[in-house]
């Protein structure tokens, strides 16, 4: 057994060292602190999150998929962020996945003892078939999961695009990926424990790049999701308040226009504009 003690990511934290002697206050506190680095972490990584944007969205735009692989934090984070994109960019299920370590069943309870498993990611991408359209995002904070490296082997084998977000220098754990995204926020608070900076700075990262790639596939006009799936009553009213913001309808306009359009925001928008009737609007 390797000793991992040289990663960022397992280093003791002198800010913290006192930790189990501090008042609650204080205690949170240095937490605070410490959570500052996850925004500056963000920001050296920019050049390499605004290519892995492209490089996602490009091959979105040909029919291909984006999966997250991943285990413990760093793969329920991946499922978590998959998860969200129907909902708000009403997405297919399996435009955005998230493959984790255990499956559905290690989301309630953990099973840290897959992530040793190579096999195991290969397995999953091939279950998955995984092909040279999609891209395999691999994320371990560590940098050393082998079920992420040997889910992004695979996906090469495939001939997939591939992207790496670790929370350990390139030169601690080299990889060779298309996109090497490195999320540099230092020891824990808590020593070891990765479901903290080196988590939050994760979810970071996965909500600029999927919002990015979403941006980028024309789901959003201005600033707003209007290819919200209106699902329920707080999604139908901001459908609504967007209708009502970019139109000159008010909200009753806006309710009767939504339902013409069969709850799609976009389609009721170029209705409107066009002054088209649904079936008119999808012969264009």
């Amino acid at each position: 057994m390797k000793n991992r003690g040289h990663l960022l990511t397992e280093q003791n934290n002198p800010n913290s060292q006192n930790l189990d002697e501090l008042s609650t206050l204080e205690m949170v506190d240095v937490f605070n602190r410490e959570d500052q680095r996850t925004v500056d972490a963000i920001a050296q990584a920019r050049t390499h999150l605004a290519q892995a944007i492209n490089l996602a969205a490009a091959a979105m735009r040909e029919g291909g998929r984006l999966f997250y692989v991943g285990a413990g934090t760093s793969g329920r984070l991946g499922v978590l962020d998959a998860a969200e994109c129907p909902p708000t960019f009403c997405t297919p299920p399996e435009m955005v996945q998230g493959i984790l370590a255990g499956g559905a069943a290690a989301l309630l309870r953990s099973s840290e003892a897959l992530e040793d498993e190579a096999e195991g990611g290969a397995a999953a991408i091939m279950d998955h078939k995984v092909t040279k359209r999609d891209v395999v995002v691999g994320i371990t904070a560590g940098g050393t999961t082998p079920y992420v490296h040997g889910a992004l082997k695979a996906a090469q084998q495939c001939g997939a695009s591939t992207v790496f977000i670790a929370c350990v220098p390139a030169d601690q754990v080299p990889v060779t990926v298309d996109v090497d995204i490195r999320l540099i926020v230092g020891p824990e608070v808590l020593a070891g424990s990765t479901r903290l900076k080196a988590g939050t700075v994760t979810k970071l990262a996965l909500n600029i790049l999927s919002t990015g790639v979403m941006v980028k596939l024309g789901k959003v006009y201005g600033n707003r999701m209007v290819d919200v799936a209106v699902t329920n009553i707080k999604l139908r009213d901001r459908a609504i308040r967007i209708l009502c913001d970019l139109t000159e309808l008010d909200r009753e306009q806006a309710s009767e226009l939504l339902d013409n359009s069969d709850l799609q925001v976009k389609v009721a928008l170029l209705m409107n504009l066009a002054g088209l009737e649904k079936q008119q609007q999808q012969q264009h």
